[in-house]
């Protein structure tokens, strides 16, 4: 097949192919001969059915096969005396469209390719570990937290009224247009004032009851609740009153690291020195990796694929306005154009993400299937009582692995470099950890 270039500028190339009908006619006969000895036909003997009348009744469907089987090898020896390695899957397209049996074959091909990398001398990297050693100050902290968590409730004294946080036990019966209606009643209900559990605006109408009274809340159920012949309703909910309780703190004892598995309270407080460690380590991960990804995007300056930026500009743009209007689903809004800042911003992660790419391939980075499943399996406690489905999802669709997949590497990749580099340790507060971390979310 005859390869002639017909553009190549910057990461662009074009090329157009020509497969002359000689070409063609040859790889059919080729591709049917091949085929012969399993042919059967009525009046011929298995692999003994003539070329001409195979030829007669697969010619075409074989002729699609051998102009996808020629183009698909120019293609590759294309790219393997190139060496272009192609940012995204090349357009190819049959320009003479008019084409019949007979004619030479025309196809178009182009793409952006991958630009080229250079060397980094990973030595010169200099970064920072920020160490921070849990204090006793932080271990009663998170004990104080834990303590919270398992809150109970104590009796308020006989004629107290309801105040936010307290429980409420009490009996009710909502009515829509004066009739109950299913699932609005029940007895011994106990509620949290101001855990906003309930239908909005109702845990407000029963702060200051008291034991034994009797209260009207009328509410609106929103016009998006899930039962819609309620939805957007007005309800009254009577309600009795039979208890009003305070919270109260769980005391920080034995008692209490029993609760959370612990064999005592020593043991409670070692594990959570434990975990704060981590978390820590985990903060003082993510401040290196960022001025790692700075300096390696100020060591290089390569090309980028357009078509890559563009790709990640408007994904960027997309997302930010999202999350600035989170009451729009879907994609039913006007076009949103990208701005300089997001278009600087997929600059660099377009480069970066190329950059630990190729260092993670020449590295012979790998994701192991271990690693693979055990972050399968992570995700999927996200969804309780669906993690086998979830986990046949993943594995019968390779987007999705993939997409899990790339982070996975990405951190590979990142501890390589890390490796490499001249890395100093330094021991802060928690409070100077926790401002790098902030300044993280202001860049």
């Amino acid at each position: 097949m005859q390869v002639t270039e017909t553009q190549n500028e910057g990461l662009k190339r074009a090329y157009t192919m020509l497969l002359t009908a000689q070409e063609l006619d040859a790889k059919v006969i080729e591709k049917l001969k091949e085929a012969q000895p399993e042919v059967e036909m009525k009046g011929f003997r298995k692999g003994k059915v003539p070329l001409a009348l195979m030829r007669k009744n697969f010619g075409q469907r074989v002729m699609g096969e051998a102009m996808q089987e020629a183009v698909d090898s120019a293609m590759k020896a294309h790219f393997e005396a190139s060496g272009d390695r192609p940012a995204g899957e090349p357009s190819v397209k049959m320009t003479n469209e008019d084409w019949k049996e007979g004619d030479d074959v025309q196809v178009e091909m182009s793409y952006e390719a991958l630009p080229e990398i250079p060397e980094l001398d990973m030595k010169s990297v200099k970064l920072e570990r920020l160490k921070v050693i849990p204090d006793d100050a932080a271990v009663d902290e998170a004990l104080a937290n834990l303590a919270e968590s398992a809150q109970e409730f104590e009796d308020r004294k006989k004629g107290s009224k309801a105040k936010d946080g307290d429980q409420v036990t009490m009996d009710f019966v909502g009515r829509v247009d004066g009739e109950a209606f299913e699932g609005g009643s029940a007895e011994d209900y106990p509620l949290v004032l101001g855990s906003n559990s309930f239908i909005p605006g109702f845990e407000e109408q029963l702060v200051g009851v008291k034991v034994d009274e009797e209260k009207d809340a009328t509410v609106k159920f929103p016009d998006d609740y899930q039962a819609a012949h309620l939805a957007g309703k007005e309800a009254v909910f009577s309600c009795t009153i039979k208890a009003v309780k305070a919270p109260k703190a769980a005391e920080i004892n034995d008692e209490l690291a029993q609760k959370f598995g612990a064999e005592d309270l020593e043991a409670l407080k070692g594990q959570i020195r434990e975990r704060l460690e981590a978390e820590y380590a985990g903060a003082a991960r993510a401040v290196m990796k960022r001025a790692l990804l700075d300096q390696l995007d100020e060591m290089v300056d390569f090309d980028l694929p357009p078509s890559m930026v563009d790709s990640e500009a408007n994904q960027i743009a997309h997302q930010l306005w999202h999350d600035e209007n989170p009451d729009v689903q879907g994609h039913d809004h006007p076009e949103i154009e990208p701005t300089e800042e997001h278009i600087k911003l997929a600059k660099r992660r377009v480069r970066l993400g190329l950059l630990l790419a190729e260092l993670g391939q020449r590295a012979e980075v790998q994701v192991t299937d271990a690693e693979m499943t055990q972050a399968i399996m992570e995700q999927a406690r996200q969804y309780p009582g669906q993690e086998r489905q979830f986990f046949e999802y993943v594995q019968q669709n390779p987007q999705m692995q993939q997409q899990m997949r790339a982070p996975l590497f990405e951190e590979k990749v990142v501890d390589y470099v890390v490796e490499l580099s001249t890395v100093t340790e330094k021991e802060v507060s928690k409070d100077e950890l926790q401002k790098a971390i902030e300044a993280l979310d202001d860049e």
